[in-house]
């Protein structure tokens, strides 16, 4: 019988000691959206083992962001003046795991984010704060996570039904931005040149006929979506008040009297829509 009053040898005493706790998660919060940023730092850095150490309007930024931070994650909108998230998407992946964090929903613009290496992608609108934080959190150890309308992106991709090619809020430079930038080192990200080759080309889309405003086209495209007022408020961090003065003005510049008649107006599908020249 061992004696009780002895204190037994220790068989893990030639272990090494458990590594110390990590220290916060760094975040980058990328969104042109400068209400949307503010939402998302002051939700992130409400938790104690989370922190926003930069936010940046744009796709360039972010990259500029990451290399000074080295971030543990990056939180990265797609449509953005200037460098848009798919663009800039295959420059940050090398630097730390990007999560998509946006309203397109749009199933070629998932897939396309998740071959440029997102790690998760998540739509406004399909997910609760406490869903964002375990996304954020999940992204150190490798866990993917999507909301509803991007899973099922990824589903249909898997099972093999065909889609429309990028649509025209990311112009043709994001489309080819990894070709002309991330292979060929002489369009560096951070170069005038490599940026000149990317930039979103929204200029020749049929949605500027409208003259809608940045706010007014990021609603509109949420309204096209199916989002209800109250979505799209939480979604762009406004007033569902604001929501509808909003909508409005959407509606006296499409001259449409419903949603379902702006939204075909502004997708291009109404008989009386603008078309792309030829």
């Amino acid at each position: 019988m061992p004696d009780p009053t002895t204190t037994p040898p220790n068989p893990f005493e030639d272990f090494p000691p458990p590594a110390p706790p990590a220290g916060p998660l760094r975040v980058v919060v990328a969104d042109d959206n400068p209400v949307v940023r503010a939402g998302l730092t002051a939700l992130l850095s409400g938790r104690e083992d989370i922190t926003v150490v930069a936010s940046a309007a744009d796709g360039r930024e972010a990259y500029e962001a990451a290399l000074r931070h080295r971030p543990d994650v990056v939180l990265l909108d797609v449509r953005m003046p200037g460098v848009d998230g798919i663009s800039a998407l295959p420059h940050l992946v090398p630097i730390a795991p990007v999560v998509m964090l946006t309203y397109s929903s749009e199933s070629e613009i998932v897939h396309e984010a998740l071959r440029r290496g997102a790690a998760g992608y998540l739509v406004h609108g399909e997910f609760t704060a406490d869903q964002l934080i375990a996304a954020v959190r999940d992204s150190r150890t490798g866990s993917a996570h999507f909301t509803t309308s991007a899973a099922n992106a990824v589903v249909a991709r898997l099972r093999g039904s065909d889609g429309p090619r990028l649509p025209e809020g990311l112009g043709h430079a994001s489309a080819t931005a990894y070709e002309s930038s991330a292979v060929h080192p002489k369009y560096p990200l951070n170069s005038a040149e490599g940026l000149s080759r990317m930039q979103p080309d929204v200029g020749q889309s049929s949605k500027s006929h409208y003259q809608l405003s940045t706010r007014e086209a990021e609603i509109m495209d949420l309204i096209a979506s199916g989002m209800n007022n109250q979505q799209i408020a939480a979604t762009c961090f406004i007033s569902e008040k604001t929501v509808k003065n909003h909508i409005n003005r959407i509606f006296a510049k499409l001259h449409s009297t419903s949603r379902a008649e702006a939204a075909a107006k502004w997708l291009g599908t109404a008989p009386d829509s603008p078309r792309e020249p030829s």
